[in-house]
């Protein structure tokens, strides 16, 4: 097991999830699957229910390194014009951890025939532990951790807007939109953290180049002040709606390739292989994120660009 002395121990923690200057949140490399985890306004968007999961295993070869857990259902009323839906997340960096637990409203709107925007609010609690019985200090008669958990729990907010076609979408959210503050009252050194707010900004195109095989570019944008902004560049190729194979980039970060199946028009199975570009690439053998999509019957009519 690691050993830590105290002060690198604080580090760690403020740089997991607190640093005010770097992304608060987590990353997904086929983030266009996964546009309900950082966009409310996607519930209500298909005719259909579906439930997503997503396993990221992050910076392998690097000990206690990120692992991501997510679970997200959400679908449409069967007679309104609104959405609804839930997920709940779990970040695991070595002893420390967060779990974030939301539900989510939508309402859609029809602008004409083909196109119609949506608007969303979530709403939920979010976790914040540290596992003392993980962490070894050189001073073992150090009383700072012991073999304790120390947790804390705060109130967070997402609202978003979404546009969509069947040949295109486009949507704008803002997250973390209370800034909480994080403190835990045990580790008073730590000091008050606060949650910073995250915008994102995505899209995407549908181009159809002949009956059989489909193009589709995608982009997501990340800003959290003061970090410079992030960005996720995606483009897969679709054959007969049935197999696809991409590529993406994520600025400052990784370049991945992904590939997935489409089983029977009800489950989706993709995986991703991240190769790091950062410093860290000389100390990490990739990242690995598996995804699984269980689409649900058709309730009401509609369109959809999955």
């Amino acid at each position: 097991m690691n050993r830590f002395n105290t002060k690198i121990l604080a580090i760690i923690i403020v740089l997991f999830s607190l640093s005010t200057y770097a992304q608060q949140e987590q990353h997904y490399t086929q983030f266009q699957f996964n546009k309900y985890m950082y966009n409310p306004a996607i519930a209500g968007t298909k005719p259909y229910f579906l439930a997503e999961t997503n396993f990221r295993f992050q910076w392998l070869r690097i000990v206690d390194s990120p692992r991501t857990y997510t679970l997200s259902v959400y679908g449409p009323s069967r007679k309104k014009d609104i959405g609804f839906g839930g997920y709940i997340y779990s970040d695991v960096t070595g002893p420390t951890s967060r779990t974030n637990f939301r539900l989510s409203y939508g309402q859609n709107f029809k602008i004409n025939t083909d196109l119609r925007f949506s608007l969303g609010l979530s709403a939920g609690v979010m976790q914040y532990k540290i596992d003392g019985s993980k962490i070894l200090l050189h001073d073992d008669n150090d009383p700072s951790l012991g073999n304790s958990i120390y947790t804390t729990i705060v109130p967070d907010a997402s609202f978003g807007v979404y546009f969509w076609h069947k040949k295109y979408n486009f949507g704008i959210s803002g997250d973390q939109l209370f800034a909480s503050r994080v403190k835990f009252k045990e580790l008073s050194t730590l000091g008050v953290n606060r949650l910073r707010p995250h915008i994102y900004a995505h899209g995407e195109y549908i181009y159809e180049i002949n009956d059989e095989w489909e193009v589709e570019p995608a982009l997501l944008l990340k800003y959290v002040w003061p970090a410079p902004l992030q960005m996720d560049l995606s483009t897969r190729v679709v054959y007969k709606k049935l197999i696809w194979l991409g590529v993406s980039w994520r600025t400052m970060d990784a370049i991945g390739v992904y590939f997935g199946y489409n089983y029977q028009d009800q489950i989706y199975f993709g995986y991703s292989y991240d190769i790091t570009t950062s410093n860290i690439y000389n100390y990490s053998s990739g990242t690995h994120e598996i995804m699984i999509t269980f689409k649900f019957n058709k309730i009401k009519k509609g369109f959809s660009s999955m």
